[in-house]
């Protein structure tokens, strides 16, 4: 179990904090990217297929529509997210 004098351990920006914790700290935005990219694909399809039901559509142009639109805003925060981090570590 490595203790307070360890060399992980010594950085005073991250005191206290083990190598795990550091590399969950520095994915964290990355996680949340992903994840609000899946988000939006999956609420905008969902909306789309709720209206189709909700107009009696035979096709489910609704909900492709919801999917594209889910899939183009989800890249753009995806894409904003990760090259933004980019920027702020250098």
């Amino acid at each position: 179990m490595p203790g307070p004098s360890d060399r992980e351990r010594r950085d005073p920006e991250r005191k206290g904090l083990s190598n795990l914790a550091q590399g969950y700290g520095k994915a964290a935005p990355y996680m949340g990217a992903s994840t609000s990219l899946v988000a939006s694909v999956g609420l905008f399809a969902w909306a789309g297929h709720w209206l189709d039901g909700k107009l009696g559509n035979e096709r489910p142009w609704f909900l492709l529509l919801g999917a594209l639109l889910g899939m183009i805003g989800g890249f753009i925060s995806f894409f904003r997210t990760v090259l933004g981090s980019g920027k702020k570590d250098r």
